[in-house]
């Protein structure tokens, strides 16, 4: 969860796990300040966005003008309506699971639970979640209004 909300705040996945280090490194420097380690996910995610907003400031600016401008490149990205579109059916199709399944399936891939996670969240075990995630899959594979995206 860290990571994600440090690439979040940078442009490059590599920025961003220096980034989140920084911050961790941070925060174990004033681990005896810490009042409330309970607390410490809301503390890592200041020092981020602390440390992001330092870094930002201390940017070295490498613009230069030129007489021309260049060619952009732009390759043809995913359609945002057509992005949507897929969005919307696979979700439709995921509410059509058994309740058990679907949250197993939210949990582990919308959530992005590892399967121990998603386990200990449901009271179940690693099997449990492994193959109800595999019967999952298997019906969102079979589902008609999902055909013509594979």
């Amino acid at each position: 969860m860290l990571l994600r909300a440090a690439r979040s705040l940078t442009a490059n996945p590599s920025d961003a796990e220096d980034l989140l280090q920084t911050a961790l490194t941070k925060t174990y420097v004033a681990w005896d300040r810490i009042e409330d380690h309970r607390a410490l996910d809301g503390y890592v995610r200041r020092a981020l966005l602390n440390t992001r907003t330092s870094q930002w400031r201390k940017r070295k600016v490498d613009e230069f003008a030129c007489d021309e401008l260049p060619e952009q490149e732009a390759a043809p990205g995913p359609d945002p309506a057509e992005r949507q579109s897929l969005h919307d059916a696979m979700w439709r199709a995921v509410l059509k699971l058994p309740a058990r399944q679907r949250a197993m399936v939210v949990l582990r891939y919308y959530e992005d639970l590892s399967e121990a996670q998603t386990a200990e969240v449901l009271g179940v075990s690693v099997g449990t979640v492994k193959s109800a995630v595999s019967r999952a899959l298997g019906k969102l594979r079979q589902d008609p209004e999902l055909t013509p995206v594979r």
